[in-house]
């Protein structure tokens, strides 16, 4: 696969495959072929290997991307998931922007849901390193990704920071309407590596902060610790510690949740989460990262405002 801006015209970026031009219409994500970002802002939030472990932290320097090729019924970014929010702009821009972002100090270029614009970050991140981007490129992602455009950003991604959301199709289908998940996910996560390696494996600056390697993300969900585990098993069995883990507590319902109701529309337990915690730990992960009681009372998406988008280009 090439990712040239051919590829928007029958589209096949992400496993959904759709095929459609998006040079005329919306793709399954959501999007054509502008290019459309909601926010260009240092960004606190992540796991202390992307956003420092300064207090406060230094910063992730983050681009969201409009549009995403899952569908979440739990999704808390649903004004640029599917709710179409974000500007249009110009390859050039989107360069301008990581530099921008490196100026005010970011640690790293911190990519949110970009694979269905791959040929965009690509040329992105080429005119970036011409002008001067000295900061490695973080790929934050669902984990719903083709293996063949993992490889294709070998060049381009220094940083994996993946979701692994479910082990179970089942699950898979109903909360995210994408019953393939676990096997798409598992041989996405297997590519990343295949490229981790390539390049030398992971590396880090002095402060422990990371300019190269890979993040494996779950959230744990309410009344599912026992599909938790199983998808700590299999990312064990695939990277061991070659990746670092992160588990998260942060589920909070969203209206659609609460008003359906069950499980999905409270949070998770402590019991819970613990159970999944000592799991990963007698599994043998040396990297892992957990969050603190609270967090759902705690807002970690930003104000998609479109703050940092506008400008000049290169």
């Amino acid at each position: 696969m090439s990712l040239s801006f051919d590829s928007y015209t029958a589209c096949t970026l992400c496993p959904r495959r759709c095929g459609v031009d998006r040079t005329v219409r919306a793709g399954l994500c959501g999007q054509t072929s502008e290019l459309r970002i909601a926010r260009s802002a240092l960004h606190y939030w992540e796991e202390p290997p992307i956003s420092g472990f300064g207090d406060p932290p230094e910063g992730s320097g983050a681009i969201f991307f409009s549009g995403c090729n899952l569908r979440c019924v739990f999704c808390q970014n649903h004004e640029i998931s599917d709710g179409g929010f974000g500007l249009v702009v110009s390859t050039e821009r989107l360069a301008a922007c990581m530099l921008e972002l490196q100026a005010q100090g970011a640690l790293n270029i911190n990519l949110v849901t970009p694979t269905h614009y791959a040929p965009h970050v690509v040329r992105a991140v080429g005119l970036a390193r011409d002008a001067g981007l000295a900061l490695p490129i973080v790929a934050n992602t669902s984990g719903y990704e083709l293996p063949e455009v993992v490889a294709q950003l070998a060049g381009v991604v220094d940083v994996w920071l993946t979701d692994y959301k479910y082990a179970s199709s089942a699950l898979a289908r109903r909360l995210s309407g994408a019953a393939d998940y676990p096997q798409v996910a598992h041989a996405a996560l297997k590519q990343m590596l295949v490229n981790l390696r390539a390049a030398g494996g992971a590396a880090w600056r002095e402060d422990g902060t990371m300019l190269r390697g890979i993040v494996v993300r779950h959230l744990v969900l309410p009344g599912q610790a026992m599909d938790s585990c199983a998808v700590l098993d299999r990312v064990w069995e695939l990277a061991g510690t070659e990746v670092d883990l992160s588990i998260m507590n942060q589920y909070t319902p969203n209206e659609r949740m609460r008003a359906a109701g069950g499980p999905m529309a409270g949070s998770v337990s402590e019991e819970e989460y613990d159970l999944v915690l000592t799991h990963a730990d007698d599994l043998g992960f040396e990297e892992l990262w957990w969050q603190q009681g609270g967090t759902v009372d705690e807002s970690y998406i930003p104000p998609f405002d479109a703050t940092g988008v506008e400008g000049p280009g290169l």
